[in-house]
């Protein structure tokens, strides 16, 4: 299978599965607006998808919502079989992604060392 194909299969089913949680998961206290779909990937044969997601919260109500989410991953697999053409339903397996929570961190390092930093009478902060 070419790249570019697998590439919009990828795009195609983070689409449909992120749509699906908010069709899907409507159990009281899951905040499902927390749940970011960040990347799929889907084997070159078409079986098998790894589904990334970031939730927001504490690293217990991050579980919490994965297993929610995990709970649910028929309903979710039948709700691609309907919308999305494929000659086989790819099995979704769901896991966190920790790469926002890093990105984040590595933000806020950044910032605080520049804070820190005094200003060098060399370099002015504004260019002429």
């Amino acid at each position: 299978m070419s790249i570019d194909r697998l590439t919009r299969v990828n795009q195609l089913l983070k689409q449909e599965i992120a749509e699906s949680l908010f069709r899907v998961i409507n159990d009281p206290g899951a905040d499902i607006a927390s749940v970011t779909v960040t990347r799929v990937e889907t084997s070159s044969n078409l079986r098998n998808a790894r589904v990334f997601v970031s939730i927001r919260g504490d690293e217990a109500r991050q579980h919490q919502l994965l297993n929610l989410i995990k709970s649910h991953r028929k309903e979710i697999q039948g709700n691609i079989a309907r919308h999305v053409v494929l000659k086989y339903t790819p099995h979704v397996n769901f896991e966190l992604d920790h790469s926002i929570e890093q990105g984040d961190r590595v933000l806020n390092l950044l910032a605080r060392l520049e804070d820190e930093a005094p200003a060098s009478p060399d370099r002015p902060d504004e260019p002429s």
